[in-house]
């Protein structure tokens, strides 16, 4: 809100949690923006939308009925999808040439022990659905991880699907890049603190600024047209022995820390970007 008074661009903030569309309106006036939110056409009344609801499944289900009525949502629908499963996004980074780190499926407790006994520890064990290194657990003894995956197993469905992760050898950081567009306009390394190897910084890892380097731009480009994006965050890791991975794609990334260290008006280019679209 403050950088589109910056920019002077007209902004409102649509909470998803009051929003309620009438999915069979086609327009009339029966389509429900919430508050005091006039009834309209959301392609009409909404323009171009910026999704930034941080709920995975509000966020898909909201950009579908509003992509659905008309509305231009960026991200789009199909970038929610793809970025927001780290399985699917593996998989599209993986066809189009970008190294990943190496990631085993397992759709059982006794399959996923089975791999890790033949392959060995370290290892990581990710929620396919996540975010803010929640589920994220380092395998380093088979009764811990037995103990793990059985865990999961009494959760809710999507946990039964163990995704492993190999344990890259790399400096205690990992690299956040946005990209906006067909820019990355800044990057930060996430150092973790402590005993502490995740280097999330809403668990504590500290933001630096990160040089963007032609090596980072050509690895981002392909990993935005893998998941048809727009705006997203890549997080890349150093690999000792292979250079820049690529482990996850940021659907609705944030930007806090980058703006802080980086002091690049993150937000207002993002709303730059979304008044070039409307145009378009």
């Amino acid at each position: 809100m403050e950088a589109g008074r910056r920019a002077d661009i007209n902004v409102r903030m649509l909470d998803c949690r009051s929003l309620a569309l009438d999915l069979g309106s086609g327009g009339d006036d029966n389509s429900h923006g919430g508050g005091d939110a006039p009834h309209a056409d959301p392609a009409s009344e909404y323009g171009t939308i910026l999704q930034r609801c941080v709920s995975y499944y509000r966020n898909l289900h909201s950009t579908a009925a509003l992509e659905g009525l008309g509305a231009r949502v960026v991200n789009c629908l199909q970038t929610g999808i793809l970025a927001g499963n780290k399985l699917f996004t593996h998989m599209l980074l993986a066809r189009a040439g970008v190294r990943t780190p190496r990631a085993t499926v397992a759709f059982s407790k006794d399959a996923a022990m089975s791999h890790l006994r033949e392959t060995g520890l370290p290892a990581v064990i990710k929620p396919t659905v996540g975010s803010w290194g929640r589920l994220v657990s380092k395998l380093t003894d088979m009764d811990a991880a037995e103990g793990i995956i059985e865990g999961r197993e009494s959760m809710y469905p999507i946990h039964h699907t163990h995704y492993l992760e190999e344990f890259v050898k790399r400096p205690p950081r990992d690299i956040r890049a946005i990209v906006i567009g067909d820019e990355v306009v800044a990057a930060i390394y996430r150092t973790s603190e402590g005993d502490n190897w995740k280097t999330n910084t809403a668990l504590g890892g500290r933001a630096d600024p990160c040089k963007v380097t032609q090596e980072m731009e050509q690895i981002c480009a392909k990993a935005k047209e893998a998941v048809h994006g727009d705006i997203i965050g890549v997080d890349l890791m150093e690999d000792e022995s292979r250079g820049l991975v690529v482990h996850e794609i940021n659907n609705t990334t944030e930007y806090k820390n980058t703006v802080r260290v980086c002091a690049v008006d993150i937000p207002r280019m993002m709303l730059e970007f979304a008044v070039r679209e409307q145009r378009k």
